[in-house]
């Protein structure tokens, strides 16, 4: 994959300052794949002690979107149109990894799809599935 593509998405990564607020990390950039992880943190718990659904959601929806920029020009973003999420499992671990894949490219709109795992004990569990289309919009 072109080293400009990559910068492009860590610079735009690192200016996520929710990603920061979360800790998340982005830790894998491949043509059509993005991998970010987070650790569980105590201001990402919900009320029964384990990570949020809107931590599994944030960090989802981010490795979606990135996995489709890694297949567009330079001077394009994406903003998510519309993203589900399936819940599988709690997330009752020490971090979370999310893996978004594009299944789809395009000019006008891209398919994109997230798989979450949370990390416990050394042993990854999926705990949530992401679908989505992200629209491509001048940088």
């Amino acid at each position: 994959m072109d080293a400009a593509i990559t910068t492009r998405i860590h610079a735009s990564f690192d200016a996520q300052s929710m990603m920061a607020t979360l800790g998340a990390t982005l830790t894998e950039v491949s043509h059509g794949t993005v991998r970010i992880e987070a650790p569980i943190l105590p201001i990402a718990l919900q009320q029964q002690g384990f990570g949020h659904a809107g931590l599994t959601f944030s960090i989802g929806d981010s490795a979606a979107g990135y996995a489709a920029l890694t297949s567009l020009p330079l001077d394009m973003e994406v903003v998510t149109a519309e993203i589900k999420i399936n819940l599988i499992a709690p997330a009752r671990g020490d971090r979370l990894i999310a893996i978004g894949k594009l299944i789809k490219p395009g000019k006008r709109l891209c398919v994109v799809t997230s798989e979450v795992f949370v990390v416990e004990n050394g042993q990854e569990k999926l705990i949530a599935i992401l679908q989505g289309t992200m629209v491509p919009v001048p940088a």
